[in-house]
């Protein structure tokens, strides 16, 4: 992989505990601080692709679901942030790297390391 190819990086909050208002508040929060990171190239919601029928919104968006992308060069800078930012909340991490998919959960501090540990050892390879 070239250092300018592209990490996508979607992270869902998942938290059973937690009601959709609630999981909507940490996504929205993550994502206002991703959008201050210059390392980043995109970072947005995701589009539910199958809205409930009657829906009029334009657009509706998945609970607690982002969509990151940075280049190569840029990727472990983002792990390194998301390990900061994501301590003890349950996530799903999916990382696609040259048409490569690499899924995590973690739910834990423990679980954390390990899958961002998981998550840099397969962006390295």
């Amino acid at each position: 992989m070239t250092p300018d190819s592209n990490v996508k990086f979607t992270i869902a909050f998942n938290d059973p505990n937690l009601d959709n208002d609630k999981l909507e508040a940490q996504a929205q929060n993550l994502l206002s601080q991703m959008r201050d990171l210059d390392e980043i190239e995109t970072v947005d919601r995701v589009l539910d692709p199958n809205p409930p029928k009657g829906n009029k919104a334009i657009g509706g968006m998945l609970v607690g679901l982002l969509t990151a992308q940075v280049n190569l060069a840029n990727a472990q800078k983002l792990l390194g942030f998301l390990g900061d930012r994501l301590v003890n909340k349950a996530i799903e991490l999916e990382i696609e790297a040259n048409g490569k998919k690499l899924k995590v959960k973690a739910s834990s501090q423990a679980e954390l390391e390990a899958a961002i540990a998981a998550a840099q050892k397969f962006i390295a390879a």
